[in-house]
């Protein structure tokens, strides 16, 4: 790496269960960012091979083809409010049906429920869509149309690639295209969709914000994160940890079917169309729920502190917090669960909670690789890890006592922006294979378990009442309450 520039943007939260991201503020940042990064190392388009996009994957774009202005804020993937509508449609379809086609089950998770209810919600939006008046996209379609001319340029493009079309959940996995079936089912237009493309290859130049740069790589985040941690081969796996977190495993070229509560999805397709499949277990809540102690308790003000906090005592007092502030994704899928704190006593101390924030993450971490151990029929030996949260080492100790496995975490941690350039510079052949990516894996960190089998057990069972009390708790709404989102 030899250039970095990172801006934060905001999340909106207009009512519970609702996220929002304004697009047109990710576009100025993606353009700020470009420019910054180039200016670090005093570039010019003429020294860049190639440029590869990742993206926030399920988050919902909708915007005015002639304008390019959106007609609402993309609705991110985290949001909620397509619960009821999600039930309604589990009602007039075969949900295991939409999970074969699909690789995904009926969740709010995914783009092509929050594209209904903005249908739904206003028609003169589905008219306009019909009449190929507006697009809809995933972030990557976004930044594309733009960074390609956006309004008023008739060489703008309006593409995806299957590793983002997958998460809509209107892509057919066998045949990566999208699906009529689903495309009616979810009230979608075709006129609105993106064109599908291989996920490495040959595409368009930038217009802006820096002219001239091949764009030769598109690749949702967790499937670039994967390419980034050389996991090539069937059976590797690799698990992030950031705002969620997101455990992803190589099936090789035939897709293993969605069970054990796990997403069949596509890991890359090559610039020929050959596909990667993955299996992969993801939940809404890791570093987001250190986030929230900072916002919202203010026992801590910044992120790094919670560690130090947590540090304090050896274990959490009895005490557990389920963070299902959007129920809870894999393997439970249970969009009615709410987020808990239990185990409360006298003897609980903020200490006891902040280390009860840090084992939330390693005992969502083990529900998912138990999954992913039963679906694959594969046992895990290590778990290789990256994003911001692995910087903390009492947590990564938590998720190896947890596994009873290795955790290891490589030398370069910015690993999706790492796999996007990775699948961009393989296919403007700036490397020759992925042997030669392989041979620059490097070992930063390493840690073993280190707890009795007692105690790690005795642990997780705690944990288990705990999802048992936040699922319970979801379905305990006084009559006439709303539900969450």
């Amino acid at each position: 790496m030899v250039s970095i520039a990172q801006r934060l943007h905001h999340q909106h939260h207009p009512r519970p269960g609702w996220v929002e991201h304004d697009p047109l503020e990710l576009w100025r940042l993606t353009c700020r960012v470009m420019v910054e990064a180039f200016e670090a190392v005093d570039a010019g388009p003429g020294d860049v091979v190639a440029l590869g996009v990742t993206n926030q994957r399920e988050t919902t774009v909708l915007w005015d083809r002639r304008t390019g202005k959106p007609v609402h804020h993309a609705i991110g993937w985290q949001d909620t409010r397509t619960a009821d509508l999600v039930t309604r449609i589990g009602e007039e379809t075969d949900p295991d049906e939409v999970l074969r086609r699909s690789g995904l089950p009926l969740a709010t998770y995914f783009s092509g429920s929050k594209l209904r209810w903005l249908f739904e919600h206003d028609p003169d939006l589905h008219a306009a869509a019909a009449r190929g008046d507006l697009l809809f996209g995933t972030i990557d379609s976004w930044i594309v149309w733009n960074l390609t001319g956006g309004a008023g340029s008739a060489d703008a493009v309006h593409t995806t690639d299957a590793t983002n079309a997958s998460r809509t959940q209107l892509m057919h996995l066998d045949t990566l295209d999208w699906d009529e079936d689903l495309l009616e089912l979810m009230r979608v237009p075709r006129a609105v969709l993106p064109t599908i493309r291989p996920s490495m290859g040959a595409g368009p130049r930038t217009v802006q914000p820096i002219a001239g740069i091949p764009i030769a790589a598109v690749v949702g985040d967790q499937q670039a994160s994967l390419f980034g941690q050389a996991a090539f081969s069937p059976g590797d796996a690799k698990c992030t940890f950031g705002t969620g977190s997101f455990l992803l495993l190589n099936t090789g070229a035939s897709r293993v079917p969605a069970s054990h509560g796990l997403i069949s999805t596509v890991a890359l397709t090559e610039t020929d169309g050959t596909a990667t499949y993955a299996l992969e277990g993801s939940n809404a809540v890791a570093g987001g729920l250190v986030q929230w102690v900072v916002d919202n308790l203010g026992v801590i003000s910044t992120p790094a502190e919670i560690e130090t906090l947590a540090s304090v005592v050896p274990d959490n007092g009895g005490c557990y917090l389920v963070p299902a502030f959007s129920g809870l994704f894999a393997p439970y899928w249970d969009p009615m669960a709410q987020g808990v704190l239990v185990g409360l006593t006298a003897y609980v101390t903020r200490h006891h909670i902040a280390r009860a924030v840090l084992e939330a993450t390693a005992f969502q971490t083990r529900d998912v690789v138990a999954a992913m151990n039963a679906a694959s029929g594969l046992t895990t030996p290590k778990l290789t890890v990256d994003g911001g949260m692995t910087s903390d080492n009492l947590l990564m100790q938590m998720v190896a006592d947890q596994l009873d496995i290795p955790v290891v975490r490589p030398m370069m941690a910015e690993s999706v922006a790492l796999g996007a350039a990775y699948a961009a510079g393989l296919a403007q052949g700036f490397w020759d294979d992925r042997e030669e990516l392989l041979k620059q894996w490097r070992v930063a960190a390493e840690w073993v378990p280190s707890v009795p089998a007692e105690r790690r057990e005795r642990e997780y069972r705690g944990w288990c009442h705990a999802i048992e009390v936040s699922r319970v708790w979801g379905r305990l709404r006084p009559a006439g309450a709303a539900p969450p989102g």
